[in-house]
């Protein structure tokens, strides 16, 4: 049977059109898909980069060479997700007998120092720390300051202080689902706490790279850095270490990390500012040279105000404020003249500043975006109790 031509003709159109092959518009109800996107490809890592090393040990050659962008690729800790304990060997924490406030935040610390290497002890200033030394320090904030425990914290950052062949160097990590990501530029963080009944809501600052300086530089003109707390009298006191209570000096000294250590009795002692079994002058003086004393001193940031508050600076001096104004400050709503008024808390700006909270204001400048209320407490008790007769800031 013979097929008519114009039959074949109208097969092979219906064909077309419904295979998508005619040049007219889809009607406007019928939804046509947009072809799917070709995939981006993963990254490959860079074999050659330290940084990939995959290692169950400490990745030195990356701490001394390169900024990696996940701090898990170092190798630090057992966990990388949980940097407050089970650091890797030869990692050990350490405490601070008087803490540096940085709005409630908890603080855990751990010294890494390659194996061979040791810690020259020095009895008023920083330890001098060998190349390839590592300073580790996580901050976690409460969500209220009298409750301890991993689940009333979050944790928010963990700075590196490394001790490369061109000197020291720091690098802030931000935790971000689980894991740390270096932040270079910084960042504001939003955080609630109560503290002793009282909600308190504020922005924590994550320092960029080159705040970090503003605190660990050792001159206002010099772009070189070194640690804060790692002094004879900030790290004597006792701790508990494998069930057993030991001064940690004596530990370091034992497990060979430091060497030099005199008698303990010849160390400088600090305590923490709510052990009132302590003195109170040794209290007050160890919270202002850990809070204060690295940009107050005759190398730091702050070396042209002339105030001076090292642990062993004489107190009842001019240079440590007694009766000395402070130039470039116009002494604020309350226009008060003296850093410190013997017998007089209330009118020492030593005090006030660290009521303030306004950024031109408050001190210390960088690190705190709340008033540390204990402290301020203790250094207002401190210095009333001076006695009146040290000096007479009216003549």
């Amino acid at each position: 049977m013979r097929i008519p031509i114009s039959l074949i003709i109208m097969a092979l159109f219906l064909l077309t059109t419904g295979c998508g092959g005619s040049d007219e518009q889809a009607p406007a109800d019928v939804s046509v898909p947009d072809p799917a996107p070709e995939p981006t490809p993963e990254p490959t890592p860079d074999p050659s980069s330290s940084c990939n090393a995959t290692t169950t040990e400490v990745n030195w050659n990356a701490l001394m060479e390169q900024d990696c962008e996940s701090l898990s690729q170092y190798g630090l800790f057992v966990d990388p997700s949980i940097p407050t304990s089970s650091a890797v060997s030869p990692g050990l924490s350490y405490q601070l007998a008087t803490e540096l406030f940085s709005n409630y935040a908890n603080k855990h610390r751990f010294i890494f120092v390659p194996t061979g290497k040791s810690i020259e002890f020095d009895p008023t200033s920083t330890f001098d720390m060998p190349v390839g030394t590592v300073l580790v320090k996580t901050f976690s904030l409460p969500f209220d300051t009298q409750v301890s425990g991993a689940n009333n914290e979050v944790l928010i950052e963990t700075r590196l202080l490394i001790h490369r062949e061109t000197g020291w160097t720091t690098l802030p990590y931000l935790w971000q689902d689980g894991e740390a990501i270096l932040q270079v530029a910084g960042k504001d963080i939003a955080h609630t706490l109560n503290h002793k009944g009282q909600s308190q809501s504020f922005a924590y600052h994550v320092p960029s790279r080159a705040e970090c300086k503003l605190c660990h530089q050792t001159s206002s003109d010099s772009s070189k850095i070194e640690p804060i707390g790692l002094k004879a009298h900030l790290l004597n006191r006792t701790i508990t270490y494998q069930g057993a209570q030991i001064n940690q000096l004596q530990l370091w000294q034992q497990q060979g990390l430091l060497q030099g250590l005199p008698q303990l009795s010849e160390v400088g002692k600090t305590y923490d500012i709510f052990d009132e079994s302590a003195p109170l002058t040794a209290r007050a003086k160890g919270y202002l040279d850990v809070n204060c004393a690295h940009c107050h001193n005759p190398q730091g940031f702050a070396s042209i105000s002339g105030l001076r508050l090292g642990f062993y600076v004489d107190h009842t001096s001019f240079e440590y404020g007694i009766c000395k104004q402070p130039p470039g400050w116009d002494g604020g709503e309350r226009g008060l003249s003296y850093d410190i008024i013997p017998g007089d808390g209330e009118h020492s700006i030593l005090v006030y500043r660290q009521e303030l909270n306004q950024p031109k204001d408050r001190m210390p400048p960088v690190g705190r975006s709340i008033a540390h209320t204990d402290a301020v407490a203790l250094i207002k008790q401190w210095i009333d109790e001076m006695p009146t007769e040290l000096a007479n800031c009216q003549q």
